[in-house]
Parts: C-alpha cells; sequence; structure tokens
C-alpha cells in the first residue's frame, strides 16, 4: 500500500458528501484528521442502517482502532463535542483513547452564540444564513487576540476566577453585554461552564503538531478532512456569504501545523449537481417546483440545521475554480442516483456577464449575481444508478454525463456514489484513486 496522506476537500458551496468519502477511505488509513470550521457543518454517515452525524468529530471515528484528530484550526463548542461524545456512546462507538484536540484550539463559548444572532438580525434583508452557532464570533476573537484556547483551561486547576483565564471571560462576556443589549450575560456562568467541562476535555488535549509528525515519520498514512467548501472559503469564496476559515487545501497546514511536503494527494468532491444553504448568489439556481422537487428528491436539507437547500444544475465553472485553488487530481462526483429518471439535464460550462464570457469564478458578489449561467443540455437516463458499483453498469447517458463533466473540469472522475450506505460507490480501479486505495 502506497504511503500517501490525502486531502479531502469540497468544490462546492458545501454538503458535497465528504463525510462518506472520509467513511469509505478511512480503512486505508491510520489517523483523520479535521483542519478547519466548526459545528455549523455536518457529515452524514450511514452504517448499516444506522445513521451518524457528526459536526466537530472526524467521521473516521465510527471505524475502530482510526486515531481522529481535530486540529487548531477548528473552533470547538464543548457542548456540541460532549453532545456527539454522547452520540458515539449511544451507537456504541468507543472515542477515548482515538480522539485528540489541538490545545491550541480556539473555543466557542455561550456569548459567541448570543454576538451572532444580534448581527446576523442586525443585516435585515442582507442576512447572510450563518448557523447562528456561534463559529464566526469566535474566530473573531481569535483574530482580535482575544480569543480563549483549550491550553488557557490550565488556569482551571486552580479553579481561581481572578487568575487570566477568569480575566479573559470577563472582558469578553463585557463585550457580548455592550454589542446585544438586553439582558446581560453573568460571566461567571461562562467560567463555572468551562470548570465543569474541564474534567471532559483534559484528556482529549493533545500536541496535535507534533502528534501528526510523529505519525507520518512512523509511517502512518493521514487522511486530512474539511468543512464546508470551497466557494464558502473565507478568502477565495463568495465573500462576504462565507464561512470564517479556508476551507482550501491552505488550510491544511495552517489548521493542522504541518508542512505542505506531508500532503501526497487531493480529491475534491463534487455533488452531481449543486446546493448551497443560506444567502448569497447562485447562478445555476433552479427555482419553481422542479427545484424543490430535486430538493425532495436529493433529501437537501441542512445536517447541522435542518434548513432547505436551494438546488441547481451542476456548475463546471465553479467546480473547475476549485480545481485550479486546491490542484485537485481527482475528483469524487456524489448523488449521482438523485439525477436517475431525468429526461434531459444541464450542465454550466461558464458565464455571460456584462456581455463578457467568464470561465472563471469573479472575485465580486454582486457582479457573480449578475452572471447568467450557459447551460448545454444532455440527455438524462431512465434506468437507475442507484446502488450501481460497476462503472461498466452505469447508464450510457450517465457514463456520457460523467466524462463531460471531467472535460469541462479537467479533472478525471475517479469515484461515483450512487446512495448513501458506504458501500454504494464506484471506485475506477485504474485512477489514482484506486491506487492510494489498493
Amino acid at each position: 500500500m502506497s504511503a500517501v496522506n490525502v486531502a479531502i476537500v469540497g468544490t462546492q458551496w458545501g454538503d458535497e458528501g465528504k463525510g462518506k468519502i472520509v467513511d469509505l477511505f478511512t480503512p486505508a488509513f491510520s489517523i483523520v484528521a479535521r483542519y478547519q470550521g466548526g459545528h455549523n457543518a455536518g457529515h452524514t454517515v450511514i452504517v448499516n442502517g444506522r445513521k451518524f452525524i457528526l459536526h466537530l468529530i472526524p467521521s473516521g471515528i465510527l471505524h475502530d482502532g482510526v486515531i481522529c484528530v481535530i486540529g487548531n484550526g477548528v473552533v470547538v463548542d464543548p457542548r456540541a463535542l460532549f453532545s456527539e461524545l454522547e452520540q458515539l456512546q449511544r451507537g456504541g462507538v468507543k472515542a477515548a483513547g482515538r480522539l485528540f484536540i489541538s490545545e491550541r484550539a480556539h473555543l466557542v463559548l455561550p456569548y459567541h452564540r448570543d454576538v451572532e444572532r444580534a448581527a446576523e438580525a442586525g443585516r435585515g434583508d442582507q442576512r447572510i444564513g450563518t448557523t447562528a452557532r456561534g463559529i464566526g464570533p469566535s474566530y473573531e476573537d481569535k483574530s482580535g487576540r482575544r480569543g480563549i484556547r483549550l491550553v488557557d483551561l490550565a488556569d482551571l486547576a486552580d479553579a481561581d476566577p481572578a487568575g487570566p483565564l477568569g480575566a479573559a471571560v470577563r472582558a469578553n462576556v463585557a463585550l457580548r453585554n455592550r454589542a446585544v443589549g438586553g439582558e446581560p450575560l453573568d460571566w461567571r456562568t461562562v467560567f463555572d461552564e468551562l470548570r465543569a467541562g474541564w474534567p471532559r476535555l483534559e484528556p482529549l488535549v493533545a500536541d496535535v503538531s507534533q502528534l501528526l509528525d510523529d505519525e507520518a515519520r512512523a509511517g502512518k498514512r493521514i487522511m486530512f478532512e474539511g468543512a464546508q467548501g470551497t466557494m464558502l472559503d473565507v478568502d477565495h469564496g463568495t465573500y462576504p456569504f462565507v464561512s470564517s476559515s479556508n476551507g482550501t487545501i491552505g488550510g491544511v497546514c495552517a489548521g493542522l501545523g504541518i508542512a505542505p511536503r506531508l500532503i501526497g494527494g487531493i480529491l475534491g468532491v463534487a455533488k452531481a449537481y449543486t446546493t448551497r444553504v443560506g444567502g448569497g448568489p447562485f447562478p445555476t439556481e433552479i427555482h419553481g417546483e422542479f427545484g424543490a422537487a430535486l430538493r425532495e428528491s436529493g433529501e437537501e436539507y441542512g445536517a447541522s440545521t435542518g434548513r432547505p437547500r436551494r438546488c441547481g444544475w451542476f456548475d463546471a465553472v465553479v467546480v473547475r475554480y476549485a480545481a485550479r485553488l486546491n490542484g485537485l487530481e481527482a475528483l469524487a462526483l456524489t448523488k449521482l442516483d438523485v439525477l436517475d429518471g431525468l429526461t434531459e439535464i444541464k450542465v454550466c460550462t461558464h458565464y455571460r456577464c456584462g456581455g463578457r464570457t467568464l470561465t472563471s469564478v469573479p472575485a465580486s458578489g454582486t457582479r457573480l449575481a449578475h452572471c447568467a449561467p450557459e447551460l448545454e443540455t444532455l440527455p438524462g437516463w431512465s434506468r437507475p444508478t442507484a446502488g450501481l458499483r460497476r462503472f461498466d453498469d452505469l447508464p450510457g447517458e450517465a457514463v456520457r454525463y460523467i466524462r463531460r463533466i471531467e472535460e469541462i473540469t479537467g479533472v478525471p472522475v475517479a469515484l461515483v456514489s450512487t446512495g448513501s450506505d458506504r458501500h454504494d460507490t464506484i471506485i475506477r480501479e485504474e485512477s489514482i484513486v484506486g491506487r492510494w486505495l489498493a
């Protein structure tokens, strides 16, 4: 088996099905490492008919013996973490001794949620559509150098509210009270919650950068797992309708404290159509009854919030852009089966904007909102793809659709998902993914 470490990145606006791909790949790896985001993104994995929805903990935890790591680029809400650990315990999954969180990871605390709700309400019609779970304000505190990290909780050994941790909590809660107004939050409530949760957190805290370097030197294979997608990257996405972190490939090194040389392969995950949650430009969005029918067929509701996702045709401009930014070597195409039964399927090949043809995503969200997609129509297929596990068994029209996506994006489709179960997957053995997993 090749000792290639592989990064899994989303190529659209998140919800591409990365959780299933990570779960599928995990048996070939010793470690799964999450490098950015928070509990605002959910990975849904179905194992033997049982559904697990994980927001913070890498989905590799569902495999016995696999080490799972949460990096410093992730912001961690202790409440959400404890809830996931309890879900795993109920499902018979033991995380003890296999889950480690960077001591440098910043925390999401109750005042972050209050600040985000107030900020979102204040935007009126310009709402971004955040999950209001405090992720953005936690990253703001991190950049503003007032954040609280897991390593800072070592102060709790003395349980002294007058210490540095208590002072930081007091200052941040005071900022919250001025920003939010209404009934003030008592800083002692936050401090006491941290003190009560520390005994559960302390055994999980580790120097993740050192851990990964040691394991890599020992020949252990690492898979790097991202959240959200390229178009939600704070620098390269549809700003300001983005997340607060870097979900693109550069986030791996910064979010885990590893050297670039450790990344040996890069796989992009793309849905066979396109979805996004919340506000922001979406050139290929399908409105009306057909868009709603596609949503129902694909069960397109957020794993974190249950919010309905907006649905549209496959946007090859977006995926081609993601391929360039991330240096993709292959694509995993998910939810092909959702398109079963359509008489025709459309693909966006480029945009028309202000009389010009655009082959890449413009930096301006306002400009993107005024772009019209140039759609190419391909024949659909009547024979079902659901559950198929061999490429040669796909209907000819489905093969043609996949080939066209490869042509327009410039990236080979190495894996096709034909259902929600981990085994409903086609891996093309001659592809680079086939070699990674051989």
